[in-house]
């Protein structure tokens, strides 16, 4: 009787000439592959889904509610914004300098952010459907 073994080319996987059970994570269709549909509806997805919102919809909304502000006092307040501060430097370059500082400041929150609460759900998610050889 012969026995089947693995080609050299194509390493051997649980299931194959064995009766060993394959090892398949719950999120991990028939062919190995993901399983997109079961993911996005898996808890750990939809709690990342949340945190993401959680800082992005804050911080969109106030930036451009200051940016929008920025624009119209800009279009309807001139004599505002020419108000001098000190030498050549008035409200409206200020204005304008800060908004470029706001920028700088909400990038460097987000990364922090998703160091410290998106990236270790994003972990969660992807050992969804990693096996075990992938891990190795």
């Amino acid at each position: 009787m012969t026995k089947a073994l693995p080609s050299v080319s194509r390493p051997a996987t649980p299931g194959f000439a064995t009766f060993d059970e394959p090892h398949h994570s719950l999120l991990v269709d028939g062919d190995g592959e993901p399983d997109f549909d079961a993911i996005q509806t898996s808890e750990a997805f939809l709690d990342l889904k949340r945190r993401v919102k959680r800082f992005i919809l804050p911080a969109t909304l106030l930036f451009l509610a200051w940016y929008v502000t920025f624009v119209l006092l800009s279009a309807y307040a001139a004599d505002f914004m020419s108000t001098p501060l000190f030498g050549t430097v008035n409200v409206g370059l200020t204005m304008g300098f800060l908004q470029i500082v706001t920028t700088i400041i909400i990038t460097m929150a987000y990364a922090r952010y998703s160091k410290r609460k998106l990236d270790p759900q994003v972990d969660k998610v992807r050992a969804l459907v990693e096996t075990d050889e992938e891990l190795a």
